[in-house]
């Protein structure tokens, strides 16, 4: 459903989002570590990242990544919408390039009430919330 980009940088931001206060900058490798990615890749989505504004870089010896402020509460749909964009909540299921409401693919209507209720999830649940199921020790960042 989303691009391993996006589900590298879903996780990275909820890695950040689970740091203890004083302690919420970190360097590439432990990000990387940390969410089971390769290290380049991983580099490469935290600069998109950085460029739109959900993540702050930082250079020198105490230098890292961070989430911008009020960064905890960003939905997890605006890091979806950075990285894949609206693709998966709007497009097809089936891949077709018309498919509306006037001209339905055979999966239309089942898979849009599917795709409007993934929209509404993911517009209200937060890094925050997601942070708190990690710490909580309810849900986890690799395997």
């Amino acid at each position: 459903m989303f691009s391993k980009a996006c589900k590298y940088a879903i996780n990275s931001m909820i890695f950040l989002a689970t740091l203890p206060e004083g302690e919420e900058r970190v360097g590439l490798k432990e990000i990387a570590v940390a969410i089971n990615s390769p290290e380049a890749f991983t580099a490469k989505i935290l600069q998109t990242l950085v460029r739109e504004n959900l993540l702050v870089s930082i250079k020198g010896p105490n230098g890292g990544f961070q989430i911008s402020e009020p960064g905890k509460q960003v939905p997890l749909y605006q890091v979806i919408h950075v990285i894949d964009g609206d693709s998966v909540f709007t497009g097809c299921a089936l891949g077709l390039h018309e498919c509306s409401e006037k001209r339905p693919c055979a999966v239309h209507y089942k898979f849009k009430a599917i795709r409007d209720h993934l929209t509404g999830m993911m517009m209200t649940t937060t890094l925050a919330d997601m942070a708190n199921g990690i710490r909580q020790g309810v849900s986890y960042l690799k395997y």
